[in-house]
């Protein structure tokens, strides 16, 4: 069973590090890799296939988070998945220059997912056991705010500097992955002096004890009150995501012959890697606040409008570009901004219902992973065949079949169960 150990540390001195952190693997495998294989040549439905499969991993985390949360502390697991990034955020950009540096760059970006993704657990086991409800609460938006700037990192530095060096050259995204290396380093070692280590598990004395707990992990999840009710919520809250992040940003960066945007490298890392997400920061905040001032029960339905309505931008996106006309910079980067504040806005609600509805109990850390891992998994399949149907069908009429595949989240916020009261869920912060 976890003790729960209160940390001295303030908050500001590592959620903005810890989340900034988290950001900046998770963005590079699933968006930087795609944005570089788009510039070097690489169809959508090559690039989602591959890329798409690899955010697998973060949905396989319930076969091995039981298990962080016996041996060591959070701490250690996350400084050794931060310093093995570095190295193979390295050696991607190293083995670009070869040959087959394609299928290489793939086995080794499923590694640096297993490696991210266990760093999301132990960073989330630290949070919400380092922190009560409130400030939780609190905290979940700066949480939010700092992993987009880990992503404005990814997408908009680290693409600009593989524009200043050239456009099309595997030379130039070998720097680029190189600078994210070094700063994963910097953070990494920031890390070791400021992490708190989060609550300490009782170590099993045997293999026979380790293994009774990890079942028993499991057990006690799948007993929780109204529990597949709200893992449909979890599954189905981002039912329609998956497919616009496959292809939404492959869109702007595609040719105008093909129906795209034809944004360079460059323009790309502007509008959708810095403008648009300094906004969706703003979102993340204001969309905790929101939730914090009227209450997550009350609010669920109006998050699943803001999470899923605006994906009509890129639907009207698509129809203009078909009209033989170039899409000025400015209605590309309005649009592009009202989408990614208001998805930013919403899916505070989504995180917020894991961590105080489904996680909270014995097994807090390990049951937040679960939840994590289950809403990832409806965004691998769907990533992964977005390019295939954005090439076949053509982009408006893929960016349509996005609006219908959002119905699912909108009936899974209205039903959503709330089985935990206010007053349960400031006992078990407490204990």
């Amino acid at each position: 069973m976890s003790q729960s150990t209160s940390t001295t540390r303030n908050p500001w001195s590592w959620v903005p590090s810890g989340y900034f952190a988290e950001g900046i693997p998770y963005v590079m495998i699933t968006w930087v890799a795609a944005t570089m294989f788009k510039d070097l040549g690489h169809s959508d439905t090559e690039i989602t296939f591959w890329v798409g499969n690899i955010t697998l991993m973060w949905s396989l985390k319930p076969l091995w988070a039981a298990f962080l949360d016996m041996f060591k502390t959070k701490k250690w697991i996350v400084l050794v998945m931060e310093f093995g990034m570095v190295s193979l955020l390295a050696l991607v950009g190293f083995c670009l220059p070869m040959s087959s540096y394609f299928l290489i760059s793939i086995a080794v970006l499923w590694m640096m997912a297993f490696a991210s993704a266990t760093q999301d657990i132990c960073m989330d086991g630290i949070y919400i056991t380092s922190l009560n409800k409130k400030e939780q609460a609190k905290y979940v938006g700066i949480q939010g705010v700092f992993w987009n700037v880990g992503r404005i990192f990814s997408m908009a530095f680290i693409v600009y500097v593989a524009s200043y060096f050239g456009e099309g050259e595997t030379s130039s995204w070998t720097i680029a992955w190189c600078v994210a290396a070094a700063v994963m380093s910097a953070l990494a070692g920031y890390h070791i002096f400021f992490l708190p280590k989060g609550s300490v598990a009782d170590r099993p004395e045997s293999i026979k004890e380790a293994r009774a707990t990890f079942i028993d992990a499991w057990i006690d999840f799948f007993r929780k009150p109204q529990i597949w009710g709200m893992l449909a919520f979890v599954f189905l809250f981002r039912s329609g995501e998956g497919l616009l992040l496959g292809v939404g940003h492959l869109f702007l960066q595609a040719d105008s012959e093909l129906g795209g945007i034809g944004l360079s490298l460059a323009q790309k890392s502007i509008i959708d890697g810095t403008v648009s997400t300094v906004v969706s920061l703003a979102g993340g905040i204001l969309g905790g606040m929101f939730i914090s001032k009227y209450g997550l029960k009350k609010t669920l339905f109006t998050m699943a409008i803001c999470l899923n309505l605006p994906n009509l931008t890129y639907v009207y996106l698509a129809f203009a570009a078909q009209g033989g006309e170039p899409v000025t910079l400015w209605t590309v980067g309005s649009l592009v901004t009202i989408e990614k504040f208001f998805y930013s806005f919403g899916f505070i609600a989504n995180m917020l219902y894991m961590m105080q509805q489904i996680s909270p109990g014995k097994y807090h850390m390990t049951h937040y992973a679960f939840c994590t891992a289950i809403m990832n998994l409806v965004l691998w399949p769907t990533t992964a065949v977005s390019g295939f149907l954005a090439d076949y069908l053509g982009y408006l009429t893929f960016f349509i079949i996005v609006m219908f595949a959002t119905i699912p989240s909108f009936l899974a916020a209205w039903y959503a169960p709330f089985p935990r009261s206010e007053d349960e869920l400031n006992f078990l912060t407490k204990n």
